[in-house]
């Protein structure tokens, strides 16, 4: 049977890039994307495109039947910073647009289901040096309590219903495509901009905060990986860690500076650097690369030469 995707949430930050590179490996027919509102032009002139409500269980449910989908690529969410600001809407449509996905599973409207968790599911007790698999997990955000509860819904509609949900624990995601959606890694995304257009970034955390990354490239061939693996490879099923590089905002700044030798960088933590505080700064992500084979690619220094080599290519950002 041919695979027939549907991506909810096809606009976000993930979204975009991981729609563009499905409908690579698919055919821009056999990849549904959707979202709350319209695409970009590119995404909307490469295959259908449907405006769904995630937290609308009726809505997918006609879009699954419309196009035959048998696998639904969950992306919508709200991120960390921005729950914060609106906490109940945060939940609601986080979990909301969960359980309406894992229902239609559940009653074998679809076959597989791919979920992503995060590493905010992580707190202030958990380990912050290679952070393990399995370990302690007391979320200080309402994204971070989506994130933990949701995991375990994944779990448990795989435990009683044989539901087939396939889930990544992302460090911060970093690109030069997409802008942010609001989340507390998003600093490092907008410097790579702000130091071509304007020679200069103000951060919002401090100078040492060192976090988990990885660029989108990886991000993207690590959630088409995990799907495309065999079921019986996947032995987790609440979400794998995953991990890839680990720098502060110093470090990104200092390898910028081999491209923008004039660029300078000043730091005004805000409450941004609370949540940060708590999430690990390395994680040991052994599971999946022995499960099913994952291996990231870009370390700081190879990123930070694709994106410039890339935002060069634009007018606004050359130098």
């Amino acid at each position: 049977m041919e695979d027939t995707i549907l991506i909810i949430g096809a606009c976000g930050q993930i979204g975009t890039e991981l729609t563009e590179r499905l409908r690579e490996v698919y055919g821009g027919k056999n990849i549904i994307a959707s979202d709350i509102r319209e695409g970009n032009d590119e995404m909307m002139a490469a295959g259908p495109f449907e405006i769904v409500d995630a937290t609308n269980k009726e809505q997918i449910l006609e879009v699954i039947e419309k196009y035959n989908v048998n696998q639904v690529y969950l992306m919508a969410a709200m991120l960390s910073a921005t729950a914060e600001k609106y906490p109940l809407k945060g939940w609601d449509l986080n979990m909301t647009s969960l359980l309406a996905v894992l229902e239609l599973a559940k009653d074998k409207h679809i076959e597989k289901v791919y979920w992503p968790s995060s590493m905010a599911v992580f707190g202030n007790t958990s380990p912050k040096m290679n952070t393990p698999q399995k370990t302690v997990m007391e979320p200080s955000t309402v994204y971070g309590i989506s994130k933990v509860a949701g995991e375990h819904w994944c779990n448990y509609y795989h435990n009683k219903y044989g539901v087939d949900v396939r889930s990544i624990r992302y460090p911060g995601i970093i690109s030069w495509k997409t802008l942010p959606g609001g989340g507390t890694t998003d600093y490092a995304v907008d410097i790579y901009f702000e130091a071509l257009k304007n020679k200069n970034f103000e951060c919002f955390l401090g100078e040492n905060t060192r976090l988990p990354m990885m660029y989108m490239k990886d991000a993207i061939d690590a959630t088409i990986q995990i799907m495309q693996a065999n079921s019986d490879q996947i032995k987790i099923r609440t979400s794998y860690n995953l991990g890839a590089i680990s720098f502060t905002p110093k470090e990104i700044a200092n390898e910028i500076k081999k491209y923008v030798p004039d660029f300078s960088i000043s730091y005004k933590p805000d409450f941004r650097q609370d949540i940060a505080d708590t999430w690990p700064q390395i994680i040991d992500d052994s599971q999946a690369r022995k499960d099913w084979g994952w291996k990231h690619e870009f370390d700081l220094a190879s990123m930070t030469n694709d994106i410039i080599s890339n935002l060069k290519k634009s007018k606004e950002y050359s130098l």
